[in-house]
């Protein structure tokens, strides 16, 4: 077994790595940017190490920085939790030659053949898994895109080669959308995966999204685990994600699960790793391969009882499974909803901010991944995730009713959160049929449900979509030996947020600015972030809905529309800019 492992990650994921280290008895390397001195993974581990600034592409993307790390530290693997560089075949392959030093991951040559979405989609094809109709090369041009929707029928969907999580992925439903969307997909490609290569499949208008947990050894065992249900999304982003499926019978699980191991066996895939499938009137369809531990792997760890995290470890290190697929059994029901610093009435927008208030639920089935506490800051140099809330119950139903009790000892002030989001959802008949697809989120839910349910469960302080303070106070007062906790709305405070607020709709709100400066139609940035394109220039004519520019915030992409038609006066800023929240974009008259 290993002695030392640094965890080239960050948050819950770095934590979660951590706790099966210490288990084993391995010690704990820690890596953190400067945005992240006092980060929780960096308390937890045995010591930490500063490898750059706060941009990701000069910290934690920075390969060379972190495995010279691992050698200063005497690391013997490297485990890279998700996201970053975890499905890097290249920073795989420089682990693997490095003396030393073990990659807990797959091979980077198998990473490189089910990492690829085309390279994929042919190995699948090859052992037998239906794919969904679509290339297995990637597309040169536009042309060849409008030539792929009139051969498969629109809509089609336009996808990243090396994406996951809905990252460069953009739905065309008319050959007038192509020449944006494919440009899109190959910005967010290259942005966050450093490749810009693209390809074309039919897409399913509503398909559950079911997928498959692996876990292969190096002596040629490889089981599956069940399958996890993450039909619920928006915008291609999963946030309830459960385990087993509510849409699978015992037929069509067994069938996948099997396809799954299938495939991952025949392209000579080792460690942790998800197959990923659509399913749609009884058929299933092979998506993607994630090769590494993914977010929800926490919900099959709950019905399994198999620690994936641990014996991803133990796999790198050499060691066979220890138990055959037989001996996998699937007991009750997990739910994992993820509590981002989101306010779902503003479109989910980021809302970084301090945690003035931070006490998670405890007690019986109920699990908890995080890597903050209270008084800790949710920043806006990277996702906007605080924690993940992971449920348990003897059946869905009975975990459902845990997730209510769950949900509603969840307390958190100082930033919104999508507590409410999930609350509502409770109480969504579809969702609790189990009968919602991956577009159900997208096409049903109404922003007025949202809003009231964050008016109802929010945070009592919470920072805006525009930065300012949410305008209330929260008291408890007695009233015949009974205690009532109120929530007291300071009316004038309020008034002044609500300016605010209309102003930035209806030309673009300054952040603490006049009506004066609203009226002169500056669009500023109602978050920090980077500009990835600029669409407009001096002397255009816009309309109302145009796209300005599109702003990237703590992992999502934003289109800055103009809210009224009118001139361009000016763009102070230009692709590759950092602004602040309150920086002037655009300037119309």
């Amino acid at each position: 077994m290993f002695e030392n492992v640094l965890v080239a990650n960050r948050g819950e994921i770095a934590v979660r790595v951590m706790a099966a280290c210490e288990e084993l008895g391995i010690g704990t390397v820690a890596v953190y940017s400067d945005a992240d001195r006092d980060a929780g993974h960096v308390e937890y581990a045995d010591e930490a190490y500063n490898v750059g600034p706060a941009p990701a592409s000069e910290s934690y993307l920075d390969q060379e920085t972190i495995i010279d790390v691992a050698e200063r530290a005497g690391a013997d693997a490297i485990h890279p939790g998700y996201g970053f560089l975890a499905e890097n075949a290249d920073f795989a392959r420089r682990v693997e030659a490095t003396d030393g030093l073990t990659w807990v991951g797959p091979p980077s040559d198998a990473m490189e053949t089910l990492g690829e979405k085309t390279k994929a989609r042919t190995a699948m094809q090859a052992a037998g898994v239906p794919v969904v109709p679509g290339t297995t090369e990637p597309v040169a041009d536009a042309d060849e895109v409008r030539a792929l929707g009139e051969e498969y029928g629109y809509p089609i969907a336009i996808k990243a080669e090396g994406g996951g999580g809905g990252r460069g992925m953009k739905i065309v439903r008319s050959e007038a959308e192509v020449d944006d969307a494919l440009e899109s997909a190959r910005r967010e490609g290259e942005a966050y995966f450093d490749n810009d290569s693209v390809y074309v499949e039919k897409y399913l208008e509503s398909p559950k999204h079911i997928e498959v947990q692996v876990l292969a050894d190096q002596h040629g065992n490889v089981r599956h685990l069940g399958e996890r249900d993450c039909s619920l999304q928006r915008r291609h982003q999963k946030v309830i994600e459960e385990a087993p499926s509510p849409a699978l019978d015992d037929d069509l699980r067994d069938e996948i699960g099997e396809a799954a191991r299938q495939g991952v066996s025949e392209a000579g895939y080792t460690n942790a790793g998800t197959v990923e499938f659509l399913v749609e009137d009884g058929e299933f369809y092979f998506m993607e391969v994630n090769t590494r531990i993914q977010v929800e792997h926490t919900v099959t760890e709950e019905v399994t009882g198999i620690d994936i995290v641990r014996w991803q470890l133990r796999v790198a290190a050499g060691e066979a499974l220890a138990f055959d697929q037989a001996d996998v059994e699937i007991d009750g029901h997990a739910v994992e909803y993820r509590i981002n610093a989101e306010n779902p009435a503003a479109d989910f927008a980021p809302t970084p901010g301090k945690l003035t208030t931070y006490r998670p639920p405890a007690s019986i089935g109920v699990r908890l991944d995080h890597a903050v506490a209270q008084g800790d800051e949710i920043g806006g140099d990277y996702d906007s995730m605080i924690g993940k809330l992971i449920v348990s119950g003897d059946d869905r139903e009975h975990c459902l009713e845990r997730s209510k009790r769950a949900l509603e000892h969840f307390a958190v002030d100082g930033v919104h959160t999508t507590i409410p989001f999930h609350r509502l959802l409770l109480d969504d008949e579809i969702f609790v049929a189990g009968d919602h697809t991956t577009t159900y989120l997208d096409r049903e839910l109404e922003n007025d449900a949202l809003e009231a349910a964050v008016d109802r469960w929010g945070s009592a302080t919470a920072t805006d979509g525009n930065g300012s303070t949410a305008a209330t106070t929260e008291v408890t007062v007695e009233v015949d030996g009974r205690r009532f906790d109120v929530v007291i709305e300071d009316g004038a405070s309020r008034a002044t947020a609500d300016r605010t607020e209309t102003g930035a709709a209806a030309g673009g709100g300054a952040a603490g600015g006049d009506d004066a400066e609203l009226a002169a139609g500056a669009v500023t940035a109602e978050m920090q972030g980077t500009i990835l394109s600029v669409a407009v220039e001096e002397g255009d004519e816009v309309a109302a809905g145009d796209v300005l520019c599109v702003l990237e915030a703590m992992k999502m992409e934003n289109d800055v529309v103009a809210s009224t038609g009118g001139t361009v006066r000016s763009v102070p800023i230009s692709a590759g800019d950092s602004v602040d929240m309150g920086d002037t974009l655009v300037m119309l008259e």
